[in-house]
């Protein structure tokens, strides 16, 4: 029977190890002295806009927003939406249900969707298309607004 080898573990040469090693996590964008930045870029606001929805940054801190083709069609996607999409309170019944809740269940807003297509047509975009899926908690456009679109959330805070 063969003794398995003999080895020395050091922990003084480790720190030449943790240099290769990735990150764990994306470090905070450093202060700069005025935004946004050369290449465009803003943090977000403090404290956060109080919405019914929260758009969140992306893992490297940029803005969620993408652009895209499907079938030949251009596509604008916003992505991580938190919260309620869907605001409660549109062409329901009076209260006098259980709990106070009206008898006819409201037709529920799409307060993100709604507040984007004024901004929107404020900036004289034509009324676009547009889908919410609010598992995955993104919104499409039909069309590319990534522009308009990052201005508005960066409006608004996020």
């Amino acid at each position: 029977p063969q003794t398995p080898p003999r080895y020395e573990e050091s922990t003084a040469e480790f720190g030449f190890v943790e240099r290769l090693l990735p990150p764990s996590r994306i470090p905070d964008p450093p202060p700069h002295p005025k935004y946004p930045t050369p290449s465009g870029w803003s943090p977000p606001a403090d404290p956060p806009p109080d919405l019914p929805y929260f758009v969140r940054r992306s893992r490297l801190h940029n803005l969620p927003v993408y652009l895209g083709l499907r079938q030949g069609r251009r596509l604008t996607e916003l992505r991580r939406i938190h919260g309620d999409i869907w605001v409660s309170g549109g062409l329901g019944g009076g209260s006098g249900g259980l709990g106070g809740r009206p008898l006819t269940p409201p037709v529920p807003p799409q307060a993100l969707e709604r507040d984007l297509r004024a901004f929107l047509g404020s900036q004289g975009v034509p009324e676009v298309a547009a889908q919410v899926n609010e598992v995955t908690g993104t919104l499409r456009l039909r069309g590319h607004w990534g522009a308009q679109v990052r201005q508005w959330l960066l409006q608004r805070g996020f």
